[in-house]
């Protein structure tokens, strides 16, 4: 035989010079999940080892995820039901706590980057991304709300802004906003190609945030459908997204591919909830050895063509020290 592939398997060494794909923790994102008060750290039942924290907690993980090597963090928020409404106005109050928090993180760790969630279901009593009208969302109307929310999060320091909401037209309304404003420093990371999952139940277990009524299927995407994501991303780049975002990620290596190969943007992916959870149950059931799945998973989405990925096993990555 000429041809023995074999031989370039044949040691670590070599195995290591022949590898196509590499996995560091520059390539991550860490979520996490915010609540008001003080002295908070309560383990989310569905996602062992994440918690939900009070901003002294979450400042503490930060400073010690920055020390790992982790840099990047997308927050998200749960608010109580009674400050919620209709229209989202606690987003864009500069004294709630996600944006006072945003700002004392750039404050104290100014190595941070910080990544913030735009839309509305954290603050909205309807639970939907969108204003809520007779059972339909509206589209044109929520895009105000997302420019103030996103104004808002921009004043207070953050580096990223992550519109999650699949509202028609919400990158070029934002980015439209922010430049008027002066923040063309800002970057965009769209939520491209975020699908009607099953995956985030998890997710919205920790917020709170589940849609009090009917689904988010008339605005997130089909999960049968892969062109429909090549026409977001042409959108969204054109809008002037910086980096394109795929969510959720391990059923969608498909697309996390077309569109790193269509478009000339970054591709992130998002690792969500459920197909964190799936991995921890399966570990604590000694169905799965939890370490090499993860890591094993964390490349397949490297290798189809994500550049960052966002995952809550972001900081037992970093721990691995790889």
């Amino acid at each position: 035989m000429l041809r023995r592939p074999r031989r370039n398997r044949k040691s670590q060494v070599i195995r290591n010079l022949v590898e196509e794909t590499s996995l560091s923790k520059k390539d991550l994102i860490y979520p996490l999940f915010m609540v008001q008060g003080e002295g908070i750290k309560d383990e989310v039942p569905s996602m062992p080892g994440i918690f939900r924290m009070s901003a002294d907690n979450l400042m503490d993980e930060v400073d010690a995820c920055v020390g790992l090597g982790i840099k990047t963090f997308c927050l998200f928020p749960a608010f109580p039901e009674d400050q919620k409404d209709k229209y989202a106005t606690l987003s864009y109050n500069p004294d709630n706590f996600y944006l006072r928090t945003i700002s004392k993180i750039k404050r104290e760790i100014p190595e941070a980057c910080v990544m913030t969630d735009v839309a509305m279901d954290p603050y909205s009593s309807d639970g939907h991304d969108g204003i809520v009208e007779n059972g339909e969302i509206l589209n044109d109307e929520t895009l105000e709300i997302l420019g103030k929310m996103a104004l808002a999060q921009a004043r207070a320091g953050a580096d990223i802004l992550g519109p999650s909401d699949m509202m028609d037209g919400r990158v070029e309304s934002i980015r439209k906003l922010l430049d008027e404003e002066g923040f063309t420093k800002v970057s965009i990371m769209s939520y491209t190609a975020k699908y009607a999952s099953a995956f985030y139940g998890p997710f919205r277990d920790a917020l709170d945030s589940a849609p009090k009524s009917g689904d988010k299927k008339t605005y997130q995407m089909n999960p049968a459908n892969v062109k429909e994501a090549v026409i977001e991303a042409e959108l969204d780049e054109l809008e002037g997204a910086d980096i394109l975002m795929v969510k959720p990620a391990l059923s969608y290596l498909d697309v996390i591919k077309e569109l790193s190969e269509t478009s000339s943007l970054p591709i992130s992916a998002y690792n969500v909830s459920g197909e964190y959870a799936m991995i921890k149950a399966a570990a604590q059931q000694g169905w799965l050895d939890g370490e090499q799945t993860m890591l094993e998973v964390l490349l397949s989405i490297k290798r189809a063509g994500a550049k960052i990925i966002l995952t809550y096993f972001a900081k037992a990555y970093a721990k691995l020290n790889l």
